[in-house]
């Protein structure tokens, strides 16, 4: 996707003294595990081992309640609610520079899927608690994940609740749930014995929507049975966050090399600028895990391999985000 907007926005008081952040969340043991993917997309690969310290993680993704705790506890303002600088955009148009965010607007007709434009929208006024425009809300939505964060949003809230963003490595790793290699969070199959576990698109998308799953949109977080880690919604439903910059493939790791990465951070900010779009300095994050809107005929990114590039001023409403708490965080806490 293209750039869209933001600059950025600051909560408006420190983090809560909380005695304890890893109270309901996850933990998850360290190990060494085969990260990416040699069968689908060129960005997946190459296979390659990577060793991870332990962590904990969110159960689930930040829902709209958490979310709404934190902006009232602290008059946060998300990307999506300012409109942008036009000196931070030069050249752009206009209308382009308002408040809002992009939103799903799928046709009722086959389209060209190589072209974006066809079913994302940009509209003005769409947020967090207006995810879909003019009169939608989020009521009755509570245990929904947030959508329509840009990445310093996510990442305003995990500051907020004393964690971190996870990186690449420990978000895969989390989502393989102990199945090292597997092709999904739950095995091999997409659907085993024709159960649906998690919140993907069925029938053609983008404009044919069976919802055979029950959901036109986004489900309540815990829909779906968990990992083998206990983790929830690690596949589909929404995108999530992580703190890596995005590269366009995964460094060789060839059996000669002396060491198995340990911890790694992905690669340089600068590399994680769109090459299709020069005029563009944004830098990308990589998001990982897919959403509700991935199909079999279009983006197959239901994966814990799987990974996508997306600027860190853009919004949307298929993106959210869990958090991390690792042990050098209560240090420098300290």
């Amino acid at each position: 996707m293209s750039i869209r907007h933001r600059h950025k926005a600051q909560a408006h008081s420190a983090p809560p003294n909380i005695s304890d952040p890893t109270t309901d969340m996850v933990r998850i043991d360290g190990a060494t595990f085969r990260m990416g993917s040699d069968r689908h997309y060129a960005e997946e690969k190459p296979v390659h081992r990577v060793t991870v310290d332990g962590f904990w993680i969110d159960p689930a993704p930040v829902t709209n309640a958490q979310f709404r705790a934190f902006v009232e506890a602290t008059g946060y303002v998300t990307f999506a609610e300012i409109a942008p600088d036009p000196k931070d955009y030069p050249g752009a148009l206009p209308h382009l520079l308002k408040a809002g965010s992009l939103v799903f607007a799928p046709p009722d007709y086959p389209v060209d899927t190589r072209d974006w434009s066809q079913w994302w929208e940009f509209r003005q006024r769409v947020n967090w608690r207006r995810p879909y425009g003019r009169g939608s809300s989020i009521r009755g939505m509570d245990h929904h994940p947030v959508v329509h964060v840009a990445y310093r949003d996510a990442e305003a809230y995990a500051d907020w609740v004393g964690k971190s963003l996870p990186t690449e490595a420990e978000w895969e790793y989390a989502a393989r749930g102990g199945l090292d290699g597997a092709e999904f969070a739950w095995g091999d199959e997409l659907n085993p014995e024709g159960r649906q576990l998690a919140n993907t698109w069925q029938g053609a998308f983008p404009h044919e929507n069976l919802k055979l799953d029950g959901y036109e949109r986004t489900s309540p977080i815990r829909s779906y049975p968990p990992n083998g880690f206990g983790l929830y919604d690690m596949i589909g439903n929404v995108w999530e966050w992580t703190a890596d910059w995005f590269s366009n493939r995964h460094p060789d790791n060839a059996p000669k090399a002396c060491c198995i990465p340990v911890n790694p951070r992905g690669g340089p900010e600068q590399a994680s600028h769109d090459a299709r779009q020069p005029r563009s300095a944004i830098p990308r994050k990589v998001l990982k895990g897919g959403s509700h809107l991935c199909a079999p005929n279009y983006c197959r990114r239901y994966r814990p391999a799987a990974r996508h590039a997306h600027p860190v001023d853009t919004s949307t409403s298929h993106i959210g985000f869990r958090c991390v708490f690792r042990s050098a965080d209560r240090e420098q806490s300290r």
